[in-house]
């Protein structure tokens, strides 16, 4: 449909779509900023009225008037790997339904000062809220421009930096590696080996603290830790370094790609799994329901991590100087499948 001109063939404003709709200015001022007490027939003959004018409300003028632009920045590492990639989808879909607009700026891994930077640029932008999905250490640390007067949530992280405003969420991957761990050791293994991520990402290190934690709730030897890359390739070449000791009867890998190339290796060297080496991974990545044999996980919960977040950082930016809302943690998600059994 060809939207219909306002008066005198300007672009349609608020007062056009009062008239054809019926209603006053106020009403439609309320139904386009979503408010209540607007009947769902008031609320139907506005937005029909704005569709066939083309009008749409005036956020500029909005913010302007609010002081605020209804905009959540989200600062994330620019990867592909899974785990990041999925808690921005997980973030994306909680920022909408929040009725915020959403505006990412991406790092590099390694990039110097990334952080800083791109914090400095969703301020610049005026966003009412960040979100910072940042794994990685920066080096030297993060400093933050000493301008940040909105509210931060960190996800899956402890704040790497100080401001007037921060708020954490989604740390729970410790937790989850332990109950990986225990699971393996429930099955009756000695102990368990451990496929570590890079230790420069926060989550990695929060995995490894969990699997010395439950090696060391049970009493059990903490063997050597061999680290990878994330990627399955890592995986692959620590099963060929794993293979050496012919004691290894159970490994938790920290990410599922790493936890397959492992397997892999096994299996070309005539290692069954689980039959002779148990192996557990962790995200519950798509793909890891159908190799051979499927793999037992633990599931990461990114849309929780992220609704719950934004509930925290929502709730921050429009009620500001109240006490922030309690972090729930999610479950752990253990997901059993065939590569994990009871030892020989």
């Amino acid at each position: 449909m060809t939207p219909v001109a306002g008066r005198g063939g300007a672009a349609p404003r608020s007062v056009d779509v009062a008239r054809l709709a019926g209603v006053s200015q106020k009403t439609v001022s309320r139904v386009m900023n979503d408010e209540p007490y607007v009947s769902e027939d008031v609320r139907r003959r506005v937005l029909a009225a704005a569709g066939e004018l083309g009008y749409r409300s005036n956020n500029a003028a909005r913010a302007l008037a609010s002081g605020r632009t209804r905009s959540i920045g989200v600062v994330t590492l620019g990867t592909a790997l899974y785990g990041p990639a999925s808690l921005l989808m997980g973030v994306e879909r909680a920022v909408r339904d929040t009725g915020y607009a959403l505006r990412v700026v991406n790092t590099m891994e390694g990039e110097a000062a990334g952080i800083a930077g791109a914090v400095d640029s969703l301020l610049d932008q005026g966003v009412d809220g960040i979100v910072i999905s940042e794994p990685i250490d920066e080096e030297g640390g993060a400093e933050l421009p000493a301008r940040v007067d909105v509210p931060v949530l960190v996800l899956g992280a402890p704040p790497p930096f100080a401001a007037s405003h921060v708020l954490t969420g989604g740390i729970v991957s410790g937790q989850m590696a332990r109950a990986a761990t225990e699971h393996l050791l429930d099955l009756g293994h000695t102990t368990v080996h451990h496929l570590a991520g890079p230790q420069r990402w926060y989550s990695a290190r929060d995995r490894l603290d969990g699997w010395r934690a439950a090696l060391a709730a049970h009493g059990r030897a903490e063997p050597p830790v061999v680290e990878g890359d994330w990627s399955a390739a890592s995986g692959y070449a620590a099963g060929r370094e794993l293979l050496a000791d012919p004691a290894v009867t159970a490994v938790f890998a920290a990410n599922d790609d790493m936890a397959i190339g492992l397997i892999r290796a096994l299996t070309e060297a005539g290692r069954g799994v689980p039959e002779d080496v148990s192996v557990v991974g962790f995200d519950d990545t798509p793909v890891a329901a159908y190799v051979t044999p499927p793999l037992t996980t633990v599931r990461q919960p990114f849309d929780a991590m992220a609704q719950d977040g934004l509930k925290l950082l929502v709730h921050a930016i429009e009620n500001p100087g109240s006490d922030p809302l309690p972090m729930i943690d999610p479950p752990v998600e253990l997901v059993v499948r065939a590569s994990s059994a009871a030892p020989r």
